[in-house]
């Protein structure tokens, strides 16, 4: 092993062998260093399908690592590998060469440590993974894409004829496409400045019809010149046309090179004189080079110029000797001061500093007459400075997100030479207190924005030109404005318990006080004639806004969550359009309220005691106009149904949790524009026949009644979603044709539905289906947990795809604990799924390596952000992960919580009825200290709290690409489980938006059935005005002794059934896909497939299981424990995939030859049969249970058959237990796995969980001899065929079954040549 010098650093390694490792583990300050050639990134972009495997390999081939130590700088490691210099790319995104003495390993180490790891030798096992290339690589070579050369410069040798004649001949030339123009010189005297140049803007890119692969290049105006360029391949014409097209159609001679990772300006764009327009952000440009920043002065036409994140630190001084320039942005570049020579840009109209450290302002920039706009945003300002006074043009100054914590408004009064000032400059600053110099008020200042500071009182009453302010999110107490110009208020999420503005608005049309502390409506707001939105929920009313109800302007009223209790009756007409008045405590509505507000097309009256609803009409005819009719979680009964049919242009009704009984037929009848129905959480029986009237309808929600009879919707032409989970079915009758557009079908809950073979097939087509799996007769008590039971319900709402995802396994590592997520991705679908499949599996693997709960947690989260790859470059989402276990270190409890979490997603523990929040919210406006994170490290935070304006999470799984703004340290919170301890809840952002932590405890502390539970929180948060995907998971604990069945404490548990066979399972399949129901988390869309998904997140496979022998069987049965006393065990864990796939493609419809009916137990789809099983981590039970007396002795063939497995599921779906059985259905211990049964995958994306009526798998005996993952289903016996044994005969039929069995070889040595026989086949999925 070769030393480089006292370094340490060891170059050119494939791999790492034994001294490697020792050497390694010497020092936790010695690494490697992966280093990638050049051409693996143009490998992959420019090779065809028919290369790519060669591509791969070259790829694969020519990476290598160096070993290194935390002090060897890249000059050393260029040293010994030939190479000038170094590169490193962060996300897959832009390449920067590294200095000399920059630190390579210390620099990965660095990284490892922000995203949240801190233990040293933890950080030098994740800087060796090699998938830590997906967020950050080493290149010895500058890696470039074909298709970003392309935009940056074309050139090669052609054939040109210049003309349009053809008195002018073919010669070769060499031709360069380059910004805005064509420039074609001579092969031999390129060099010697004999060159054409011919401007492009503005002109024409032609194909030449006699000439094959030719463009005719020609300039604008009257002097057009043209060339004729002829080339060799249609590859290089279409690049050549595309690029060229691109410059002929602009109208302003611009050149956009951002994001190319380029140190200095292609040599060939100075010839492009009539650039005005160049945008070089996002780039690495550098100073003193031949094309650097001190040569742009060379464009003499330059106008705009955009160095934006380039890093620069030092201001370029030689930019100010472009005196053209009239926009120049700068922000993002470490700049700590300005020259003066600044001041020298007279010409500049618009200058963006933003996101730098600058405290001052040079006196010269007030030179700059024309100045118009100034960014200074983002930078360490304490005050406003005063060079503002002299720039007389500026009409906009912004200061957002700096460190100003007074306001002096005498400043901002000298300005009087400014006519208009938006004064959106002390947003996120450190405002405390506002002062006032003298009295006199400020005539010019029309807006400001003071959101997101720390202001208990502000006095704007001298601001008589207001016309808009933004207070919102302070801690203002009172309030004080002048009303003669405003228009607009926004005091959101204060403490205001009093607003003053005087006098009264007459031009005010929006105030918005939600979320204050107001006891009342201000008056001078019901006097304000032109009011049109009036927002005050979440406030502390105890009366109906009389007067402003009555207001002949106002049209939309927002008056939820407060303490309403009655409405004032109306007299006049009014133009009311939407009325929100949820969770107040009204018993009534004003009778003349649909009769009068003829408008009104939205009313939200959710969360009173409604008992009644007022009529819709004072006359037989209705005039009513209102579409959305909201009244979920009231009193109301039967008798309120009848006032219905007053709104015949009803779209959307949600009546749910209210007390109705029936609903009548002919009142259904009459709703036709009907398109959304809730009825769920109420005493329906039956839905009306008539519902097949209403032809618009695309959502019925219905769950959790007593509903036996399927309603006639599936005539329905336009019906998408249905769910009629948690009621009563028992059967469904179908037409024989489904409507095309039914997409989600739900049916989890209804204990006595049976769906026959024919039934599953009609819904094949279905994108979900979700039915429960039902348990198998002989389950063993002791592998369910008692100790928490779960429900879990995800609702799309008004979005075209479902972005949250959840995980939920019952029985986890040993089936001692449980595990529960959920994953929210916002607007993207593929991060969540991928996180559902691969997090619990990161959890297990944790957990054997460390005895902390906190630790494992912390690092199953950075390692799940690792995992994510190429998806996690560009794509985020929060993510929660709760883990239950046994106690360990306190010997007087049971189990222990640990909840980890990024984004928004939360937990809430129900302790004693009061709920107890167990996770944080990482957001801008509701973690202060996150957002000064974000701040000090120069992010952008939009008007609308996002960073960068992309999340507005701090912290999430992926968006690698904003490193180090988004980081995907969790926040970890650890409790002990008690005998109070009644549930747990989780829930995304949407859920916990619309429903407060008490209000969600409550409203399903005393619901029996924990989907049922479930269900009901997404129902009340979408009746609330979640408009998005909503998910939540309810568990339901019984934590205590008295839910122990360990047969020590004289529980008597039925005894087995049989005895297991001795398998081994070799070359284990891939990971697939959960799939989604209402037991388990969203299902994957038919475009990601199963390989996919395990090309992304694959990990290591042990290649055998620990296997039990056949006499093991014979041994005395163990005694029985619960996952509150488990058994000590002492089998190693192995890891093995999560699932294995069988499929029959050697009959018809899952149909052997010799069947006449379908194979009980399996699902079909066209010609295979497919039924997914996981086999992750299964381990045979050291002590198998004795044989019954009186059981039939089992026959040889059958243990000579090979592999059963018999499935069998708990109340969820996704916390299934798979079970290596016989045919007797033996059964071995359960093994850890995250999610062990899922439903059936159908190749469109249906969900279809097996069919229960017997629960067996059979395997074939011999594996095909084809390499192919399938093996040949046999043929099932129905259970009247099955050979029955007289007891007077069993002991003459077992011993002519001994006989048979001597005379057949011994099964122990097929068993071994069974277990061989996986290594001679590929079982990739």
């Amino acid at each position: 092993m070769k030393r480089n010098g006292s370094r340490n650093c060891l170059n050119r390694r494939s791999r790492f062998g034994s001294r490697e490792r020792d050497w390694l583990r010497e020092d936790v300050k010695r690494g490697c260093v992966y280093l990638y050639g050049a051409d693996t990134t143009t490998a992959t972009t420019t090779a065809t399908s028919s290369a790519s495997s060669s591509s791969a390999s070259s790829s694969s081939s020519d990476l290598h690592l160096v070993l290194c130590t935390v002090e060897t700088p890249a000059s050393e490691i260029c040293a010994g590998e030939g190479r000038e210099s170094l590169y490193l790319q962060l996300h897959g995104d832009l390449v920067r060469r590294l200095e000399p003495t920059e630190r390579p390993l210390q620099i990965v180490y660095d990284y490892l440590s922000r995203l949240g790891y801190d233990d040293p030798v933890r950080i030098q096992e994740e800087a060796a993974n090699p998938d830590l290339g997906c967020m950050l690589r080493f290149y010895g070579e500058k890696p470039c894409q074909m298709d970003q050369l392309d935009r940056i410069l074309l050139s090669g040798i052609y054939n040109v004829r210049k003309g349009k004649t053809q008195l002018h001949k073919w010669a070769e030339r060499l031709v360069v496409l380059c910004g805005t123009c064509l420039i074609v010189s001579s092969v031999k005297d390129c060099q010697t400045g004999k060159m054409h140049i011919l401007p492009l803007v503005g002109g024409k890119v032609e194909e030449v019809k006699r000439r094959q692969y030719s463009l005719a290049f020609s300039s604008a105006g009257a002097q057009a010149q043209t060339y004729h360029v002829s080339f060799e391949t249609l590859a290089e014409y279409q690049r050549w046309q595309r690029q060229a097209s691109k410059v002929v159609s602009q109208r302003i001679s611009t050149v956009d090179l951002s994001c190319y990772s380029l140190e200095e300006v292609p040599e060939h764009l100075f010839y492009s004189q009539d650039i005005t327009y160049l945008n070089l952000r996002h780039n690495f440009m550098q100073l003193e080079r031949p094309g650097g920043l001190d040569t742009l002065y060379k464009f003499s036409h330059l106008k705009g110029l955009n160095l934006s994140h380039n890093k620069l630190g030092l201001f370029p001084v030689l930019l100010c000797e472009i005196s053209t320039l009239t926009e120049l942005n700068l922000s993002c570049n470490g700049f700590h001061d300005l020259p003066s020579q600044i001041g020298n840009l007279l010409n500049l109209q618009t200058l963006c500093l933003d996101g730098n450290f600058l405290t001052t302002l040079p006196e010269e920039l007030g030179n700059l007459q024309q100045l118009s706009s100034l960014g200074i945003s983002f930078n360490n300002f304490s005050h406003i400075p005063e060079v503002y006074e002299r720039l007389t043009m500026l009409d906009k100054v912004v200061m957002a997100g700096n460190q100003l914590e007074v306001l002096n408004l005498g400043v901002l009064s000298r300005m009087s030479h400014i006519k208009h000032v938006d004064l959106r400059i002390l947003r996120m600053n450190h405002l405390k207190t506002v002062v006032i110099e003298n009295l006199e008020g400020n005539k010019y200042i029309t807006h400001m924005d003071l959101r997101d500071n720390q202001l208990t009182d502000l006095d704007l009453s001298s601001f008589c030109s207001l016309e808009q302010l933004h207070c919102e999110r302070n801690q203002l107490r009172e309030l004080t404005l002048s009303g003669f110009s405003l228009r607009t208020l926004y005091a959101n999420s204060n403490r205001l318990t009093a607003v003053n503005v005087y006098p009264v608005p007459s031009l005010l049309t929006s105030l918005e006080l939600s979320r204050n502390q107001l006891e009342c409506v201000p008056d001078w707001a019901c006097e304000a004639k032109k009011i049109e939105v009036l927002d005050v929920s979440y406030n502390l009313l105890t009366e109906g806004p009389m007067r402003i109800l009555s207001s002949l302007s106002l049209r939309k009223l927002m008056v939820g969550h407060n303490h309403v209790q009655t409405l004032p009756v109306l007299v006049e007409h009014i133009p009311l359009e939407v009325l929100d008045i949820q969770h107040n405590l009204l018993t009534r509505l004003p009778d003349t309220l649909f009769s009068k507000a003829l408008n009104l097309r939205y009313l939200n009256a959710s969360a009173n005691s409604l008992e009644s609803l007022p009529s819709a009409s004072a006359g037989e005819e209705s005039l009513s106009a209102l579409q959305l009719l909201y009244l979920t979680n009231n009193l109301l009964t039967d008798q309120c149904v009848p006032v219905l049919v007053g709104h015949p242009h009803l779209r959307i009704l949600h009546l749910a949790n209210n007390q109705l009984q029936t609903f009548p037929a002919s009142k259904l009848n009459k709703l036709e524009q009907l398109e959304e129905l809730n009825l769920s959480g109420n005493k329906l029986k039956t839905i009306p026949t008539t519902i097949a009237n209403c032809k618009r309808l695309h959502t019925l929600v219905a769950h959790s009644n007593n509903i036996s009879i399927f309603p006639e919707i599936l005539q329905l032409p336009q019906i998408q979603f249905v769910d009629l989970s948690c009621n009563d079915l028992t059967e469904i009758l179908i037409p024989e044709a489904l409507p095309a557009t039914l997409q989600d079908l739900d049916l989890t809950g209804n204990t006595n539905l049976v769906l026959e073979h024919k039934t599953l097939d009609t819904f094949s087509h279905i994108t979900t289906l979700k039915i429960d799996q039902k348990p198998l007769p002989t389950t063993d008590p002791t592998v369910t947990s008692t100790f928490w039971s779960h429900g879990l319900a995800e609702m799309a709402g008004q979005r075209n795809k479902l972005c949250v995802s959840s995980l939920a396994v019952d029985t986890f590592a040993e089936g001692v604990g449980a595990v529960y997520g959920m994953f929210d991705g916002d607007r993207n679908e593929e991060l969540p799924r991928l996180l559902q499949c691969t997090m619990a599996d990161v959890l297990l693997e944790e957990v054997q390596q460390s005895s902390s709960d906190t630790v494992s947690m912390a690092h199953t989260f950075l390692v799940s952000h690792r995992k994510l790859g190429m998806a996690g470059q560009k794509l985020g989402s929060s993510a929660l992960l709760c883990y239950i276990r046994p106690d360990t270190a306190d010997s007087t409890s049971s189990f222990s919580l640990t909840v980890a979490n990024v984004g928004t997603c939360q937990a809430v523990l129900c302790r004693g009825g009061k709920p107890v929040p167990l996770s944080k919210v990482f957001s801008l406006e509701q973690d202060a200290d996150e957002a000064q994170r974000v701040k000090d490290q120069k992010a952008i935070i939009t008007e609308d709290n996002k960073v960068n304006g992309v999340t507005c999470c701090t912290r999430m799984l992926g968006c690698t690409y904003l490193y180090p703004w988004i980081l995907p340290k969790p926040y970890i919170s650890s409790t002990t489980l008690t005998i109070q301890d009644e549930l747990l809840i989780l829930g995304n952002k949407a859920l916990w938006e619309h429903l407060s932590y008490t209000e969600a405890v409550s409203a399903v502390r005393h619901v029996q059935d924990p989907l049922a539970a479930a269900k009901k929180l997404c129902t009340l948060a979408q009746s609330y005005g979640c408009q998005d995907n909503v998910g939540a998971i309810v568990v339901y604990l019984n934590i205590g002794e008295e839910g122990c069945t360990c047969e020590m404490n004289g529980l008597s548990l039925p005894g087995p059934v049989g005895f297991a066979p001795t398998t081994t399972i070799k070359d284990p399949l891939k990971p697939t896909t959960p799939s989604s129901s209402s037991g388990i988390a969203s299902e994957f869309s038919s475009e990601m497939s199963t390989s996919e998904v395990s090309s992304e997140v694959g990990s290591t496979a042990s290649d055998e299981h620990n296997t039990a022998g056949l006499d093991a069987s014979l041994l005395p049965r163990p005694e029985r424990r619960c996952s509150l006393h488990p058994t000590p065990t002492s089998v190693v864990f192995q890891r093995q995939p999560s699932c294995a796939t069988f499929s029959s493609n050697q009959s018809d419809n899952g149909l052997d030859s010799d069947d006449d009916q379908p194979v009980e137990g399996v699902i079909t789809n066209g010609s295979k049969v497919e039924v997914e099983v996981d086999i992750h981590c299964c381990r045979g039970r050291e002590n198998s249970p004795t044989l019954p007396k009186n059981s039939p002795a089992p026959r040889p063939e059958e243990h000579g058959r090979g592999l059963f497995f018999g499935i069998r599921r708990q109340n969820s779906v996704n916390s299934g237990i798979l079970l290596p059985m016989s045919k007797d259905k033996m059964e071995l211990q359960k093994s850890p796995s995250t999610s062990c049964l899922y439903g059936k995958k159908l190749s469109n994306g249906s969900i279809v969980p097996l069919e229960d009526s017997l629960n067996l798998i059979e395997v074939a005996t011999e594996a095909p001899k084809k390499k192919t993952g399938y093996f040949a289903a046999p043929t099932q016996l129905e259970p009247e065929d099955q050979f029955v044994v007289p007891r007077d005969l069993e002991e003459e039929v077992k011993e002519q079954m001994k006989q048979h069995q001597e005379s057949r070889p011994e099964p122990e040595l097929i068993e071994e040549d069974r277990t061989e026989l996986p290594e001679e086949f590929d079982t990739a999925l």
